[in-house]
């Protein structure tokens, strides 16, 4: 029998969730981890028409990449739009599971799907993260508070040196600071500026634990806010393989050039279809080899993207005035494309990853692309 804690570890196992971005909510959202699980479908993002599909296929998990609930919420009435699709999943015996940026970085994940789809051999990500690396930690806390935020911290697995264990530096300084409006302060009132003795406490712990420590800090912090910094430290050179590491977006070369008119055609030829298709800012008739990819919403690597001396760069959700002043700093060129499109391919690949576990899988063909008319003006005679 498997249920629903099984394809969870089996996803999450494809997908770690350290690494997944500080900002993110990954993971089970709603559902019983130990409900039986025979069917699984997958979407991208998880609208009201996509959880009644779930329920009607016969699910009794749904996987999608887009988390349901990334912001803090105050309800999930049924009279709510959130509300209305976990009471459709729950009163329909349906689980919740999100992949996000720890899919997006994983190895593989969802920008070697869509680098594949359009002719590009993966190779090393944008933005890289090595897993098997050490960060360095600093957090500030109240005196009073600073030994039980030492002690979650070590249990999750903080402060290990070679053969010594609960390490740890501290040293005492002056925090301060001013609560405004909303909130809710432990120490200090709103609306004055609060000044008091704090502890810094700083120790290092293993990059694969960042997603879990930070979970575990901020449940053990007396502040609603807590303060604190992560580095990751530098390692020795060749220690580190560009080419296989995880990591946002990927960077690889096509098999044969061409120009960048034609590699449009080609991206726009691969992708699942939208209303209003592809698009591409630069020279038509450049010749373009070298490319670079982040499904999703990338226009924060274009400056990454001229760094690595790529011909064009694939992405989605591109702006006007970053385009326009990339294009103007001698940046390469860049094809934009619907969201939805450069994500969706996704979820045939963590298909084959819960197939295994002997459920039926089903990925729901339901365009989420929000987009419905593309109008151009019509030709005058």
């Amino acid at each position: 029998m498997t249920v629903v804690s099984d394809v969870v570890r089996a996803l999450e196992t494809a997908y770690p969730p350290q690494l997944a971005e500080s900002w993110d909510a990954v993971g089970l959202i709603c559902g019983d981890p130990d409900a039986e699980v025979e069917k699984v479908a997958f979407a991208l993002d998880c609208t009201q028409e996509v959880a009644e599909a779930a329920v009607a296929a016969g699910a009794q998990m749904l996987v999608v990449h887009h988390p349901l609930l990334m912001r803090g919420v105050t309800s999930v009435a049924a009279n709510t739009p959130k509300g209305k699709v976990v009471h459709t999943l729950i009163s329909g015996g349906c689980a919740l599971f999100a992949a996000h940026t720890n899919a997006d970085s994983a190895r593989p994940g969802v920008s070697d799907v869509l680098a594949e789809l359009i002719g590009v051999r993966p190779g090393r990500p944008i933005k890289p993260i090595f897993l098997n690396g050490t960060d360095k930690w600093g957090v500030h806390v109240p005196p009073e508070d600073a030994d039980g935020l030492k002690r979650e911290l070590f249990h999750a697995g903080a402060g290990e040196i070679g053969n010594y264990r609960e390490c740890a530096f501290s040293h005492e300084g002056t925090g301060e600071f001013t609560p405004v409006e909303g909130a809710d302060p432990t120490d200090g009132q709103v609306g004055k500026h609060y000044t008091a003795r704090e502890v810094r406490i700083e120790f290092v712990a293993p990059t694969a634990l960042r997603a879990s420590l930070i979970d575990a800090l901020r449940t053990a912090h007396p502040y609603e806010e807590p303060a604190f910094d992560v580095i990751q430290m530098a390692e020795p050179a060749g220690t580190r393989d560009l080419e296989t590491a995880c990591g946002l977006g990927r960077v690889g070369e096509l098999e044969q050039p061409m120009t960048l008119r034609e590699f449009t055609q080609q991206v726009a030829d691969a992708l699942p279809e939208t209303v209003w298709g592809v698009r591409a800012a630069g020279n038509p008739d450049q010749v373009v080899k070298k490319v670079a990819v982040s499904s999703g919403s990338g226009d924060s690597f274009l400056a990454d993207a001229a760094k690595l001396g790529v011909d064009v760069y694939v992405t989605s959700d591109l702006r006007h005035h970053p385009v326009d002043e990339h294009l103007r700093a001698g940046g390469p060129a860049v094809i934009d494309t619907a969201h939805w499109a450069s994500e969706f391919p996704w979820t045939s690949q963590a298909a084959s990853i819960v197939e295994p576990l002997g459920v039926e899988t089903q990925v729901l063909d339901i365009r989420t692309d929000p987009w419905t008319v593309s109008a151009h003006p019509k030709a005058k005679n």
